[in-house]
């Protein structure tokens, strides 16, 4: 078992000092508007509306693209509020000249820019999203308020979908495996690897790609890569006589549909129960979202830097693996069908880490406990209850050595580098302003 992935007494303290510097004072609270005390619905329902434009449009099959999409979206939503009232920094805009001076609705500004985004990208679901936005703003009014903020939520919009435009994730890329020993070969059910392109997207909060890079997984004739190959071959296998226990089979597929869409179900769930105005929303589903996306570009780059194979194609080839302590099986199968991409880190495991430090930051505290269906869950078990965000994610990397889907050492980098990015962002991005632009 790896260590448990939980933050600190330091990372909490700062993370609560962080919180209680950007907690709005009552002095600071904005006047009462359509939506009273409730604003910040806006941002938890138009979460659920993206979730729900991205599986319409393709069935929710491309979780990068998604985490794109859901990280544009809240950013700009974040930029249209602050662009209304400042207290925090912009990502992509701020008004200049008189829109900084006219007074703006800051929750219609919010819903106008996770529209305008989202038209721009799924431009064939036009229709369907206009009749969100209007039910949503359906008690704004028509006041010069309610028109600055459309106009705000507007230029938001517009600025992050120009800055997002040319960022690499339209292009393409072949790649063809090699049958070295140690060296990625397809999985079961594939012919191709998802996305590979995905390492040469601009990130969102980081300088590179590469900026947080994993180190090397352990050689295939040390001991520390037999032990984590015989660890997933004996916990992880799809046979009968696993050496898994019934929890850990549960987990295991609870945890296996995609972290973006898992960890945002878990914001939303939290939400519920932990107040936050408008801003505060905005802020924390803007940084988990940003720091999601770029688990995926920074998990890429390393996958693609270190192009290991899979279990399954180790534990039917280990034959050929120079080491002694590790046998072949040449029917073994995973639990759960194995992605088409290569295992060192799991992105899994890193947008986990990168969520729980957003959230533990965004709620100011690591130990919210919350409980949270599954759509992959099995039916006997489609709930889980936390006490910690770090608690859940320690168990979602967990899950995908119990799935047969990965080594121990890719999770623990996964946690490992998903925590740096959320500590990065979180130390970067989106801190408070004293006073407007």
């Amino acid at each position: 078992m790896t260590r448990s992935f939980r933050l600190n007494h330091s990372q909490l303290f700062a993370a609560l000092a962080l919180a209680a510097l950007v907690a709005p004072s009552q002095a600071a609270m904005p006047p009462k508007t359509w939506c009273a005390d409730r604003c910040d619905q806006i941002v938890i329902d138009w979460n659920q509306h993206t979730h729900q434009v991205i599986k319409a449009a393709d069935g929710y099959q491309n979780p990068m693209a998604a985490s794109r999409t859901l990280a544009m979206v809240h950013l700009a939503m974040h930029d249209a509020v602050n662009a209304a009232q400042p207290r925090y920094r912009p990502y992509a805009y701020a008004p200049e000249g008189d829109a900084l001076k006219t007074p703006a609705d800051a929750a219609v500004a919010a819903a106008v820019a996770a529209h305008d985004v989202l038209a721009g990208l799924y431009p064939e679901h036009k229709a369907l999203l206009r009749a969100t936005l209007d039910a949503t703003l359906h008690d704004s009014g028509i006041g010069s308020a309610v028109k600055q903020g459309e106009k705000l939520g507007a230029a938001a919009a517009a600025a992050m979908l120009a800055k997002r435009a040319d960022d690499g994730s339209q292009s393409a890329e072949t790649y063809q495996p090699d049958t070295r020993p140690g060296d990625y070969q397809f999985v079961p059910g594939f012919d191709f690897i998802a996305s590979p392109h995905w390492r040469n997207v601009t990130p969102f909060t980081m300088r590179a790609a590469d900026q947080f890079r994993v180190t090397a997984p352990p050689p295939l004739s040390s001991a520390a890569y037999a032990a984590d190959f015989n660890e997933v071959k004996a916990t992880g296998s799809q046979a009968g006589d696993a050496q898994r226990s019934l929890a850990q089979t549960q987990y295991a597929a609870y945890w296996y549909e995609f972290s973006d869409s898992g960890w945002n179900r878990v914001a939303r769930s939290v939400a519920r129960d932990k107040p936050q105005d408008l801003w505060q929303r905005a802020r924390t589903f803007a940084l988990l979202n940003a720091v999601m996306a770029d688990a995926y570009i920074a998990g890429w780059d390393s996958k693609m830097h270190y192009n290991l194979w899979r279990p399954v194609t180790a534990i039917r080839q280990a034959a050929n693996d120079d080491n002694p302590a590790t046998q072949a099986d040449a029917q073994w199968a995973p639990l759960l069908p194995t992605p088409p991409i290569q295992d060192h880190p799991s992105t899994h495991s890193a947008l986990g880490a990168a969520a729980a430090v957003a959230l533990a930051h965004g709620f100011g505290s690591d130990d919210v406990a919350f409980t949270m269906a599954s759509p992959s869950a099995l039916p006997e078990a489609p709930e889980r209850s936390f006490d910690s965000f770090s608690t859940a994610a320690h168990e979602n990397a967990d899950s995908r050595v119990r799935a047969g889907l990965h080594f121990r050492f890719a999770t623990t980098a996964g946690l490992q580098l998903g925590e740096r990015i959320a500590q990065h962002a979180i130390q970067s991005l989106l801190g408070a302003v004293a006073s407007p632009y």
